[in-house]
């Protein structure tokens, strides 16, 4: 079976577990070559199918992420690392990078809670030559990813990664202070009906945050203001349906909050200053 044909049958099988199944069997035989999909597109499609394909397609058909399965995924046109270490980053999570690069001068220094594979802190970084950054997460094995994309991006002299959680007293002693604080915290629900590629593959930790989803911000938008620099600004990811409840934290925390909405205009990031 030649590279195309296989393509076409795994197609037609992954419509069962994938919104995106003939990109995902393009992607998987793509990484089964060791090329990139262009390249497979334009050169290799009536090359015979590498043995290791079909493993790669069994694993997506137990719903096993795309991005698990191949070790990288895109966001913000950076190709980084993921594991089971770490939350895939998604493209809604690009909105506070826009937001982000809305506010962010030639020069500062930014903060990422919850780094996971440092997707938020790298992407500004990437667009801000002039700025430096610190991720924290309460993760060894994703800040060991963290590290290693900011090194692959050339990143490693303007970033750093400390071990710690908010849930923590004095977690925030040696961190200093920031002009931009960036955060995609665990907002899920505890009993949320979740697709099962993102429940029996994500890092339960960086999903789920109590009955309401909302147990991180409780915890964490009192304690921002020790980390902000006058006319700082820290911007959170939400979930959809958490606008009014994260603004009322925000605001019991002397914050004032401005919506952001992703590009399906669905509620997705709130500014806070």
């Amino acid at each position: 079976m030649t590279v195309g044909e296989a393509i076409r049958a795994a197609a037609e099988r992954l419509v069962v577990t994938s919104d995106t199944a003939r990109l995902d069997a393009e992607m998987l035989m793509a990484h089964a070559l060791g090329v990139g999909r262009s390249e497979m597109l334009l050169k290799a499609m009536r090359d015979p199918t590498p043995k290791s394909f079909a493993a790669l397609v069994e694993r997506r058909l137990g719903h096993e992420p795309l991005g698990y399965i191949t070790g990288e995924a895109e966001f913000y046109g950076l190709s980084l690392q993921v594991t089971p270490a770490t939350l895939i980053p998604r493209s809604d999570s690009e909105t506070l990078v826009e937001a982000a690069l809305e506010f962010a001068g030639e020069v500062g220094r930014a903060i990422d809670l919850g780094t996971g594979s440092g997707a938020l802190l790298l992407a500004l970084l990437a667009n801000r030559s002039g700025w430096t950054g610190v991720g924290i997460d309460a993760s060894g094995a994703a800040l060991a990813v963290a590290s290693a994309n900011a090194a692959a991006l050339g990143l490693a002299d303007r970033s750093a990664w400390h071990h710690q959680s908010w849930r923590t007293p004095g977690w925030a002693d040696v961190l200093g202070t920031f002009d931009l604080i960036l955060c995609n915290p665990p907002y899920v629900e505890d009993d949320a009906d979740l697709d099962p590629d993102v429940r029996d593959f994500e890092p339960a930790s960086a999903l789920f945050a109590g009955p309401e989803g909302l147990d991180d911000y409780r915890i964490l938008l009192p304690q921002l203001r020790a980390l902000m620099n006058p006319g700082a600004v820290a911007i959170f990811e939400i979930g959809y349906t958490q606008a009014e409840a994260v603004t009322g934290i925000a605001a019991a925390a002397g914050f004032s909050a401005k919506l952001r909405r992703d590009l399906a205009g669905r509620p997705r990031a709130l500014l806070l200053s």
